[in-house]
């Protein structure tokens, strides 16, 4: 069984270190409200502190030949893959997602991001060469990462950078740090020297002093689209550069030539895999009138045998909401739904009287206008709209203020690529949905944000031209 310490310090600089506000802050287990530990809120001192001895190690990790760099991420890799069981026990507890998503999922992908990274570090040189310019890193990086994904998210940006040469500050979401303290051991456990990856834990207000510290050369975030606007005003004109990975509105378009039991299956995963707290969660259906009726009846069917409870019991479907204040805004949303005429089902759940719950949610006669058409809500909602031509699906999916993700569902391969050409998402899966790969890259367009990460494309915005 996992290990949880009662407090967690600040990592700078290869040691653990009080933070300078000597303040703390609990996390919470979301299926019962229970504390888990208490956790330092860094300050502007302990983020100057951390940015200077990601700077001072900078040289020696950069100048480190590939194949060795390689050899400590490999290390990473295969030491997250021999702890896999204790990280997947913690990021469900902190978190509030089902332990089958943290085991076969979040963990292994983490582990192969690293593995895919290594392989690229002495390769950069001759896959990355421009006439006259030589691949160097950035320098030192500020990432800061969500609360749905919290390992999962911090492979995504340290497996690069650190590939890259690059050292990093990292700072996880304030409400699930705990799966990125405990990469710490697996960091020197690996041989990462002291300084070349830094954590520090806080609130919006510790993210905000990160991204202004004027030693950072780059920032990568992942998190709200309003968050994502105020970072990009605040380092306007600083030479930073800055990756963006934001909200989303996922359409799934379902024809009538669909499989439709496989569609169903890949709706369900879509919007339902880490209750819907995911950016590119396929959150808008747009189902070819002819079957609305047929495919909603199999929803509904289907929702009704997925099981929501306790999140470490291995057979749940669906785990708890994330925190109070989630589970306040997906009610705000279900409330708007109504008011606004469209038809809301609920499969049966029976909610415990502790923690954060919500059972699988369908609005049917959902018009584009809606809020909850319009807007990330980020929970088990699914809202469905129907078309009769594909140029209507196209002009449906489109029209939406994100760009992140989409999906078709036909049994037509031409049908296939050519409604992907026109569909402005970053990533669109066929016959599928939330599938993911190291070596594809992954990001939006719109206000879904810009950059990639993931592939051959993740590697550039870690690299300048020397």
């Amino acid at each position: 069984m996992v290990q949880i310490k009662d407090r967690y310090r600040l990592y700078i600089g290869g040691e653990w270190v009080a933070p300078s506000t000597r303040q703390y802050f609990p996390t919470y287990d979301p299926s019962t409200e229970e504390t888990l530990a208490e956790v330092a809120k860094a300050g502007p001192r302990d983020i100057d502190k951390a940015v200077r001895a990601a700077r001072r190690a900078l040289p020696a990790w950069a100048g480190m030949k590939g194949a060795a760099r390689a050899r400590v991420l490999f290390a990473i890799a295969r030491i997250l893959q021999e702890r896999a069981r204790e990280f997947a026990i913690l990021e469900t507890l902190d978190n509030g997602k089902p332990i089958r998503e943290s085991r076969d999922i979040d963990i292994p992908l983490a582990a192969a991001h690293f593995f895919y990274y290594a392989g690229w570090t002495d390769k950069l040189e001759y896959a990355l060469r421009e006439p006259g310019h030589k691949p160097a890193p950035v320098g030192v990086c500020g990432q800061i990462i969500p609360w749905n994904f919290p390992l999962l998210m911090a492979a995504w940006k340290l497996a690069p950078a650190l590939a890259c040469g690059n050292t990093v500050v990292l700072k996880p979401a304030e409400t699930s740090p705990l799966t990125c303290l405990l990469l710490v051991e697996v960091l020197e456990e690996a041989g990462v020297p002291p300084g070349v990856v830094n954590i520090l834990t806080g609130a919006g207000e510790t993210g905000a002093a990160l991204v202004a510290h004027e030693g950072v050369d780059k920032i990568a975030f992942t998190g709200s689209t309003e968050v994502g606007k105020a970072i990009q005003a605040k380092i306007a004109g600083t030479g930073k550069r800055l990756t963006l990975e934001l909200g989303g509105k996922g359409a799934h378009l379902v024809f009538e030539d669909a499989a439709l039991d496989q569609a169903v299956e890949g709706i369900v995963r879509g919007i339902f895999f880490n209750q819907g707290q995911v950016c590119c969660a396929g959150s808008r259906l747009l189902v070819e009138e002819s079957i609305e009726n047929t495919l909603l009846e199999l929803l509904k069917r289907r929702l009704s045998t997925l099981r929501i409870g306790a999140p470490l019991d291995k057979n749940t479907d669906l785990g708890a909401i994330h925190s109070k204040e989630q589970m306040t805004r997906v009610r705000s949303y279900l409330e708007s739904g109504q008011d606004e005429g469209a038809v809301l089902w609920q499969a049966f759940f029976e909610a415990p009287k502790k923690g954060f719950w919500c059972p699988p949610c369908l609005f049917s006669k959902v018009t584009p206008s809606m809020k909850i058409a319009r807007e990330e809500i980020f929970g088990p909602v699914l809202t469905i709209q129907t078309f009769r031509t594909p140029q209507e699906a196209i002009a449906l999916a489109n029209n939406s203020n994100y760009g992140l993700s989409a999906g078709v569902w036909t049994d037509k391969g031409s049908k296939i690529f050519a409604l992907s050409k026109q569909l402005r998402a970053g990533v669109v899966w066929a016959n599928t949905f939330n599938q993911f790969d190291p070596a594809s890259p992954f990001g939006g367009y719109k206000e879904s944000g810009f950059g990639r990460e993931g592939g051959l494309h993740g590697l550039l915005p870690y690299l300048a031209r020397r």
